[in-house]
């Protein structure tokens, strides 16, 4: 699609991919990207529709490997070009991805990474008109924070605009590690940090490439880290798949079975706000343990972790929308109405239809759960 077909299109709550590559650039695999987002434990109302912002030549040899899956557009065009990012409503999506698939055998390794970087810093650098979001606000059913989703509805919610581009939620890929440091401009992090204690790494707004380094050893020296790693990120690929993947099948279409369709009734791993919803109470003043046994025994829900607000004093004039994941947190972790809880969620989770009011124990060792149905 064009510019102009891009700013009639209604995207909100979408994907944005800056990719920044040439016509003969090496081919960097966008299937491995956009395959967890089209998992088939997913139906397709709650796919995501994913833009590509990128050279035209290249993505035409990426689509080859795109183009069987739904939701999926292209707009050519540079990532630099504001009007390119205002057509997509970059202020409107719910992640925005930084990619180079350009030559990285550079002299200066601090160049490998410029233009992603330069990216990242423009989309920043940007502000938005709120108009669509005052317009979402007088809708019967109004709109959420980022972040937060209705509870029994997995509808996308209309999502409030952000008004400046520092708030929007965005990742970039970084070749070299050093890099991290030009990414944030507020940023106190020594030059010579490592990269997994910096801020854009903790918050999830940078990913380098020596993080699958990482990643390859832990799987090496420990089998079950790579079945959960391939749960946490494709909701379950298996074996089979990545070896008819492997042999350059690639993905086809085939019948629609009952027993094929069950299959589709996996776990996944989601987001559950304590803004609201029958765990909201855990949000005034609650514990970590408690909150788990309560999701386990009355949702099956099995709780992971936090994601919290890097800002959570009242004493701070200008709070950040930036978060941070708090893995396994202890039993009497204190947790705030703003935190949202990571968490790995059944198919028929009571959670996903429950749409009235659940009043849950105080004491996790006597969980029961009464729901009053109207007459």
């Amino acid at each position: 699609m064009d510019r102009n077909q891009a700013a009639l299109t209604v995207l909100c709550n979408h994907v944005v991919v800056c990719l920044f590559a040439e016509a003969s650039s090496p081919l960097i695999g966008l299937r491995n990207l956009v395959m967890p987002l089209r998992a088939s434990n997913f139906h397709y109302h709650e796919l995501k529709h994913v833009v590509v912002v990128g050279d035209l030549e290249y993505l035409c040899r990426e689509w080859k490997m795109l183009q069987n899956f739904p939701k999926i557009s292209i707009l050519p065009g540079s990532p630099l070009n504001r009007a390119n990012l205002r057509a997509v409503n970059i202020n409107l999506c719910d992640m925005c991805v930084v990619l180079s698939a350009k030559d990285k055998n550079l002299d200066d390794q601090h160049l490998v990474d410029k233009e992603a970087i330069l990216c990242s810093l423009n989309i920043k650098a940007m502000t938005f008109d709120d108009s669509i979001g005052l317009i979402q606000a007088s809708a019967p059913t109004g709109f959420l924070p980022p972040g937060f989703s209705p509870v029994g509805n997995q509808q996308h919610a209309p999502r409030r605009g952000s008004l400046c581009g520092s708030n929007v939620p965005l990742i970039t890929e970084l070749a070299n590690d050093s890099n991290v440091q030009f990414l944030d401009q507020d940023d106190d992090d020594d030059p010579d940090t490592e990269l997994y204690m910096t801020q854009p790494f903790a918050c999830g707004t940078a990913f380098a490439v020596s993080v699958l380094d990482s990643l390859m050893s832990t799987s090496y020296f420990n089998d079950n880290a790579l079945t959960l790693i391939r749960t946490l990120i494709t909701g379950g690929a298996t074996p089979e798949l990545e070896q008819i993947l492997a042999e350059g099948a690639g993905m086809r279409g085939g019948y629609s079975t009952p027993s094929i369709l069950a299959n589709r009734d996996r776990c996944r791993v989601a987001q559950i706000s304590l803004y609201e919803g029958p765990l909201a109470q855990y949000g005034e003043s609650g514990r970590y343990g408690d909150l788990f046994l309560a999701a386990l025994r009355n949702f099956g829900i099995l709780c992971i972790g936090l994601y919290r607000f890097r800002d959570t004093s009242a004493t701070v004039k200008s709070p950040s929308s930036k978060r941070y994941v708090i893995t396994n947190p202890s039993q009497e972790f204190p947790l705030l109405a703003t935190d949202q809880i990571i968490c790995a969620m059944g198919p028929c989770s009571q959670y996903l239809s429950t749409d009235d009011s659940i009043d849950l124990p105080d004491k996790p060792d006597e969980v029961t759960v009464q729901t009053n149905k109207p007459a």
